[in-house]
């Protein structure tokens, strides 16, 4: 949910726990913004340069804030925490997580700073909030920050999304700011401190805090990987890739949008399998390696795979599945990741029945028809002519297709185990107020 808050102090004491590129910009932003903001560090020579009006390091514009919030007054540096903390109202953890070799973050910097917050809380104010803004996967607060503060501070997670080059322009106008955390006042603290800037902020849960800042990057890494992929592909064919990449990027009903950004079930049909597999093979051939192309259809039978392993642990006899078509509003089986769930339950021994409002047999024809009766030989068996037939018959529903409005509230009402594979139902229920 996005709204704009509307509680938090008019001006906040906040310390900045590490003044580097993350820390520093923040430090000078927010007292840019209004706020009294000290800065602490281990190293002498970035409190020196902050105390001296200067930037630790270059980042274009950075410098003119240090320089003009140290000349105001709102902004100092220290190397002492203690000093810092008395009389904080927030304290911004902005430490590094680096990688360890294994791959994951090493937390040795969160832990240390983390304990020397709490020693020295006693000396803040009564309504210390931790904000945590270093990059840290899900849980981290909740496991790690939280048991070492203890009971003295509330931790909240607010991900930075600050991009070296324009870090100060994505602080002052930035695209998405998100403040996570389990107590409410603390989260409408910290997202109040924004109020200046005139921007909404998403309130969310802790952990999904955490987990937005590794979507966003993983998100950006993808979609670099993918125009860089379709470039060498298309360098070797000699076609202009700016072309390409300029084109697609003008649709923003599909490509640069929401679109398919739900996660839900696999995808199928006529046009995506095929023109993937038809895209990596003719790459092959002109012996151009494409690893994120490459790896989309595999990665898309691992989901169908986890999606029907869900089914299986279903305490069932009886399955009924809503859905057949490779999507809603159609009647094209090809490729759809339905029949292959299918395939795989009946390969397992389960009793099936299957509804599909836009499917009746006899009126399929050609490839779609060859396609199902190859994978079923037997589907007519198994499919029902309605609703309320496949309602009464089964012990536990399989929603594997988006269902319309009216539908999905039959499907609710019927009290039944459902394991819904699409998420969509999920989703309809909280949009009618329901758990």
């Amino acid at each position: 949910m996005i709204v704009i808050a509307n509680e938090a102090p008019e001006t906040a004491r906040i310390v900045v726990l590490g003044l580097g590129y993350v820390g520093c910009v923040t430090a000078a932003c927010l007292a840019q913004i209004g706020h009294h903001v000290v800065g602490v560090d281990r190293d002498e020579h970035k409190v020196q340069s902050v105390l001296a009006g200067q930037s630790p390091f270059f980042e274009p514009g950075l410098e003119a804030l240090v320089a003009a919030n140290r000349a105001a007054g709102r902004l100092s540096a220290t190397t002492s925490l203690a000093d810092a903390l008395a009389g904080a109202d927030f304290v911004f953890i902005c430490v590094g997580t680096p990688s360890q070799k294994s791959g994951d973050t090493s937390l040795e910097q969160l832990r240390r700073v983390s304990i020397e917050i709490a020693q020295a809380a006693p000396s803040a104010s009564p309504k210390l909030t931790v904000v945590v803004r270093s990059t840290v996967f899900p849980g981290t607060c909740e496991e790690l920050v939280q048991p070492l503060i203890g009971t003295s501070a509330s931790v909240v997670d607010n991900p930075e999304f600050l991009r070296e080059g324009s870090a100060v322009n994505d602080f002052m106008e930035p695209s998405l700011v998100v403040v996570g955390g389990i107590d409410a006042v603390a989260v409408e603290r910290v997202a109040g401190l924004y109020r200046p800037l005139g921007v909404a902020v998403c309130r969310v849960s802790l952990r999904t805090a955490e987990m937005i800042k590794y979507a966003c990057n993983a998100f950006h890494a993808l979609k670099i990987a993918f125009a860089n992929e379709i470039g060498a592909l298309c360098s070797r064919m000699d076609i202009p890739a700016r072309e390409v990449m300029d084109t697609l990027c003008q649709d923003t009903k599909l490509n640069i949008s929401p679109a398919y950004l739900n996660p839900g079930f696999a995808f199928g049909g006529s046009c995506l399998p095929k023109d993937l597999r038809a895209l990596t093979y003719r790459a092959s051939r002109l012996d151009v390696k494409l690893p994120l192309l490459e790896s989309v259809l595999p990665s898309n039978d691992q989901h169908l795979l986890r999606a029907i392993q869900t089914v299986l642990e279903a305490p069932a006899e009886r399955i009924g599945v809503f859905g057949l078509a490779f999507k809603e509003n159609t009647d094209d089986l090809r490729e759809s990741p339905v029949v292959l769930l299918l395939e795989n339950l009946l390969g397992k021994g389960r009793q099936l029945r299957v509804f599909d409002p836009h499917i009746q047999l006899d009126q399929i024809y050609g490839s779609n028809r060859n396609f199902l009766l190859a994978s079923i030989p037997h589907i007519g068996k198994l499919l029902e002519q309605s609703l309320e037939n496949l309602l009464a018959w089964t012990d536990c529903l399989v929603v594997a297709q988006k269902p319309s409005p009216a539908i999905a509230t039959r499907l609710l009402e019927s009290k039944l185990p459902i394991v819904d594979v699409t998420g969509t139902l999920s989703r309809f229920a909280v949009s009618r107020g329901e758990s």
